[in-house]
């Protein structure tokens, strides 16, 4: 048994570290090629290790007058910090009164809600768009900011979080005359931090990378988000591959160093949140 249990462990291993390097290889491509003049960038076969390491790409990537990169970044950033809060704020709030509330037609007002999940996203970019227009908010934050931030998923992630916390700290604090409000920001909150980790995370991560509904609403260069801007970048008839890269390896910073922050409460979160129906 024990040689078994041995031979499993070492196969998993050695599946996860061949899944760990088809994962890592387009990493390291990116990096190896932003470090190349363009020569070598579009150079056949692929010279992993760059003969000539410059930094000249980043250079002209950040000095480039039609490129407004920091500008694009700053644009993504904002827009994902203000969704990713405010989705935790209103989430968070829904998922409490599915979880610890009761009342008349709570679970089929959940459930109907579940349901909501099997409607393809993009069915709303129409109808979703109309509104934004009459709203005035086209080529503006709040239009990459509010839509969305009701999100099913979320809802469903904390509230089976939220469903495992005891219910004798609730009753001891109702005791107290702690109000529901009270119990949902001074205990629910700071026991679900696991939880809002990994929404936060994978909230963040969406919007960073969204790139269609930012095309959809913005019309000016100064108010594009970087994936939008990572397009702009292209051309129509000539790549520059290796700015690209180093354009496309500076975006991608961000999520890697909150996946590097956030990596110890993702594993916790989700196995916490899926242990109760």
């Amino acid at each position: 048994m024990a040689v078994e249990d041995k031979s499993s462990k070492w196969l998993s291993f050695i599946f996860l570290s061949v899944m760990a390097l088809f994962w890592i290889l387009p990493l390291l491509w990116v990096l190896s090629t932003s470090l190349k003049p363009e020569s070598q960038a579009i150079s056949w076969p692929i010279r992993w290790i760059p003969e000539t390491i410059t930094f000249q790409n980043y250079v002209d990537v950040f000095l480039r007058q039609d490129v407004p990169i920091l500008r694009w970044f700053w644009n993504s950033f904002f827009i994902a910090t203000v969704h990713t809060a405010l989705m935790l704020l209103f989430n968070s709030m829904s998922a409490y009164a599915f979880a610890r509330l009761k009342f008349r037609g709570r679970d089929v007002l959940f459930w109907g809600l579940m349901g909501t999940m099997m409607i393809p996203p993009v069915m709303n970019l129409v109808p979703l768009y109309g509104l934004i227009s009459t709203l005035g908010w086209v080529n503006n934050y709040a239009a990459m900011i509010f839509p969305g931030l009701a999100s099913v998923f979320g809802i469903f992630l904390l509230r089976q979080f939220f469903i495992g916390i005891p219910h004798e700290l609730e009753e001891a604090a109702r005791i107290d005359g702690a109000s529901s409000f009270f119990i949902y920001w001074k205990i629910i909150l700071p026991l679900a931090k696991p939880s809002l980790v990994v929404l936060a995370l994978f909230t963040f991560m969406a919007n960073w990378n969204d790139y269609l509904w930012p095309l959809i609403v913005t019309t000016s260069a100064d108010m594009r988000t970087l994936p939008v801007g990572l397009a702009i970048m292209q051309g129509q008839f000539n790549i520059q591959f290796a700015k690209l890269m180093a354009a496309t390896l500076f975006s991608a910073l961000p999520v890697v160093i909150l996946f590097i922050f956030a990596q110890r409460f993702i594993v916790k979160g989700i196995a916490m949140s899926g242990i109760k129906g």
